[in-house]
């Protein structure tokens, strides 16, 4: 008797499971015809991944290696995306720049906006003078483009992946931190926040455990919308030599080394390296259109 109760369970075990599975691909239909564009940009990110990933799979040449003989070969069954004014294979270096590209976005895009979450949080919290005087800071860094303020940091620590992180990852901070400070604000209002403070939980607890939580939602969003304006200006960057530098392989360094001078004769130089970025671009917004318009209740509410 026991025997067949158990398998009994184990096939409504398994009937759930499968219903659960149905479910869920069901729902990411659903979700994919109501925002069509965040599915295209979503696959533009799952692309990218995959090419960082496992770029070493995709393909067999190395994104270094130079080769006289091969210069300016225009696209053929060889070099599917044709070779550089050094003969180096551009398919494998936009491959490889996808690695570039994700590590400055990401990273600059999460750090940045970890700090201006806390940063903004806090100034939500304490309000009063601390408040005032941190908002007229960020209104510092606020004024100036982020292009303009990233020139400025990496003129000053010079270029490379790593200084080019952090030249992004400053502007992204007020950014972040007065987007989240305006949310957390009404959040600082809600009674159990009065209640916690009541209770005498310390300041760090009620801004980690209360208010944090609840301002995550525009958090991830910028996030999202980050990373795609990281990736373009680690790209114009790299564009001015200010960037990242040769021979690592970067979408905005090989437009530096043949935009201009190969647009006519050998326009598969310049043409690929900006498609590459375009695309990463556009997809990284629209499925940062699409993580908005999901998790924001007002927009969900219209919809």
């Amino acid at each position: 008797m026991s025997a067949a109760t158990d398998a009994s369970n184990l096939q409504d075990a398994d009937l759930d499971t499968v219903l659960d599975r149905r479910s869920a691909w069901e729902k990411t239909k659903n979700l994919a015809k109501k925002q069509p564009l965040g599915a295209f940009g979503f696959a533009v990110v799952l692309l990218m991944v995959f090419m960082a990933l496992f770029a070493d799979v995709i393909t067999s040449y190395d994104p270094e290696d130079i080769s006289f003989g091969d210069m300016l070969v225009s696209p053929n069954f060889d070099f599917l995306l044709g070779t550089d004014q050094l003969g180096r294979d551009i398919f494998t270096r936009i491959v490889y720049g996808a690695r570039t590209a994700l590590l400055v976005g990401i990273t600059a895009s999460v750090v940045g906006a970890f700090i201006g979450l806390i940063l903004g949080v806090a100034s939500a919290y304490f309000g009063g003078t601390f408040d005032l005087l941190f908002q007229r800071f960020m209104d510092v860094f606020m004024a100036f483009p982020l292009i303009i303020l990233a020139l400025a940091i990496v003129s000053i620590f010079g270029g490379g992946v790593d200084k080019v992180i952090l030249a992004i990852t400053i502007p992204f901070i007020p950014r972040c931190a007065r987007v989240v400070r305006s949310n957390a604000l009404a959040i600082r209002e809600i009674p159990y926040v009065d209640a916690a403070r009541a209770m005498g939980f310390s300041h760090t607890r009620i801004i980690i455990r209360h208010m944090v939580p609840n301002v995550m939602a525009p958090f991830l969003i910028m996030i999202t919308a980050f990373v795609g304006q990281a990736i373009l200006t680690e790209a114009s960057l790299s564009y001015l030599g200010m960037g990242v530098q040769e021979p690592t392989p970067a979408w905005g360094l090989m437009l530096q080394g043949g935009a201009e001078e190969y647009a006519e004769s050998a326009p598969w130089v310049p043409i690929f390296p900006g498609v590459a970025i375009t695309l990463a671009v556009f997809g990284f917004n629209l499925f940062g259109d699409a993580v908005r318009d999901t998790l924001d209740p007002r927009l969900r509410s219209q919809q």
